[in-house]
């Protein structure tokens, strides 16, 4: 809004809640209160400092402690400068409380009984009727991060992994330094029980805007001498969706690779293909994202080299706010059938392969693309909906004692709002009838239930019918994108809930009807 628009709409609320202009004294009061809160909000929107910092970061940058030393002549960008000096002093107090916890735990189950079971080899034994299933892996990792200055992170890791009786585990020391805007460095100290110390070091580097380089030399130490390792990553934005990889890899299992990704709104395309010792493969792979709330998706593989083939599906869904869950069915020559489930909790994951044959199976490959869609659509169904439901209320229930207070002193003020606008209200529809312009019949704001599955919700709506017409200018009524509850004579009356604005208005004598969700722009009369 320019100066002048501001000034205008602070001249007509000037007068329609100027004390004077109301002479019962219960109206008079609540004008006088209306009239300071359009007064202090002019104050801060006519001054280009303090409105500089409202328009960006809102009343939060009002209220942000330190403002008291900055000088009142600098300019809106001096004061965005210092607003944000203050701001990174204190994220930095922050960093030094924040940890970043990352792990993940895996555990392997051998579940070929189920399948691949020979009778004859368990007739002598007790309790051979029941197929035997046992973990034969886990692994375990942790990592932590230590903010040291706003610049340098320590970053502590370990990892512990057995299978079939025998493993081993090793612990990790990383001091990153961010060196530029374009650019950052590490240095990482190792030691494990199954191999010697290892002294790594790792460059990231920003050559052009669209296009980086990563670089990691390692030295492992061993019994049989010292083993280098160097690997390379070039990678280029092809276009705004698109990356390519070039990968080189010298030491251990020597290999080159290049990729192609690309990831967009509602897909992910990944194209690899790698030569190298001793593995050599291609690989593509293929996500579709729905665009709904629980943000599915479904994914397809295949992979192909001298290890043999792999033909991957699966899906992954978001179970709650910090909880994804997914399962992938992979089928291969000469590796067999295998169940893959994978639990992301925030920053953990959990994940679980399920061997279940050696063989290509037809019945093994039904389990285990059936079995786990028929159990997650009962947990889902009997579990984990009625829980995320019960969870929302509570949710809702502490939004609304927590706001009740301010709720209540926005109502009264609404309600004041409404009462002061009256006689307004009567001279701009006896303005708009002359001139057969816009007359808001009805309108209510709130929560709407149309859906028939949703019939058993409650109705919370307000009528807000003189409140719009009092908006109402020259025949136009035009509203912002932003939430209505901040709207003269408006107040939230479900705090938390998906709200919606219904008017009811007539234009040169005809009826229409609009809808308008909460944050949504409106102008009506519609063209």
């Amino acid at each position: 809004a320019s100066q002048e628009e501001l000034k205008a709409a602070y001249r007509r609320l000037c007068m329609l809640y100027h004390p004077d202009k109301h002479r019962d004294p219960e109206l008079k009061t609540q004008a006088e209160l209306l009239f300071n809160l359009v007064h202090q909000a002019y104050e801060v929107l006519s001054d280009p400092q303090t409105r500089a910092i409202y328009d960006i970061y809102g009343r939060r940058g009002l209220e942000m402690e330190g403002w008291e030393v900055v000088e009142r002549k600098r300019t809106p960008a001096e004061i965005r400068e210092e607003f944000e000096r203050l701001q990174r002093e204190r994220e930095e107090r922050r960093l030094q409380q924040r940890t970043n916890p990352k792990g993940t735990i895996s555990v392997g189950i051998d579940a070929t009984d189920l399948f691949d079971r020979y009778d004859e080899e368990y007739e002598d034994v007790p309790g051979s009727s029941f197929p035997q299933i046992e973990i034969n892996k886990m692994h375990i990792s942790q990592s932590i991060e230590a903010p040291l200055t706003a610049t340098d992170t320590a970053i502590l890791s370990g990892n512990l992994s057995t299978q079939n009786g025998n493993g081993g585990g090793s612990i990790n020391l990383a001091l990153r330094r961010v060196t530029s805007a374009k650019g950052w460095g590490e240095l990482e100290f190792g030691a494990g029980d199954l191999q010697g110390p290892l002294f790594g070091l790792k460059i990231f580097r920003n050559l052009t805007p669209r296009c980086f380089i990563t670089t990691n030399c390692a030295l492992q130490f061993s019994s049989r001498g010292i083993r280098p390792g160097l690997t390379t990553v070039l990678a280029r934005n092809l276009d705004k969706n698109t990356m390519g990889y070039l990968q080189w890899r010298w030491g251990i299992q020597s290999a080159m690779n290049t990729s192609i990704v690309r990831d967009t709104k509602t897909s992910h395309f990944t194209v690899a293909l790698q030569l190298g010792i001793p593995h050599s493969f291609m690989m593509v792979s293929y996500q579709h994202k729905f665009q709904d709330e629980d943000q599915t998706r479904v994914k397809g593989s295949l992979k192909a080299g001298f290890f043999g083939t792999i033909v991957e599906y699966g899906a992954e869904r978001k179970i709650s706010r910090h909880s994804i869950l997914g399962a992938t069915v992979s089928v291969g020559v000469p590796q067999g059938v295998s169940l893959k489930i994978k639990l992301n909790r925030a920053s953990q994951t959990y994940f679980f392969p399920v061997h279940l044959t050696d063989q290509l199976l037809p019945s093994a490959v039904f389990y285990a693309t059936v079995g786990p869609l028929v159990i997650y659509f009962a947990m889902h169904r009997l579990i984990i909906r009625p829980y995320l439901r019960a969870q929302k209320e509570r949710e809702l229930e502490k939004q609304r004692e927590s706001t009740a207070s301010d709720i209540l002193q926005k109502k009264q003020e609404a309600e004041a709002a409404v009462r002061l606008m009256q006689e307004s209200v009567r001279r701009i529809i006896e303005a708009e009838e002359a001139r057969m312009g816009l007359i808001v019949v009805n309108a209510w704001y709130g929560k709407f239930v149309n859906d028939n599955s949703r019939k058993n919700e409650k109705v919370k709506v307000i009528d807000v019918t003189v409140p719009l017409q009092c908006l109402v200018k020259d025949s136009k009524l035009i509203l912002t994108e932003a939430s209505k509850a901040g709207l003269p004579g408006f107040y939230d009356p479900c705090v938390g809930e998906e709200k919606s604005l219904k008017v009811l208005y007539q234009f040169r004598g005809v009826l229409h009807q609009v809808m308008s969700a909460d944050n949504e722009a409106l102008r009506i009369p519609k063209q």
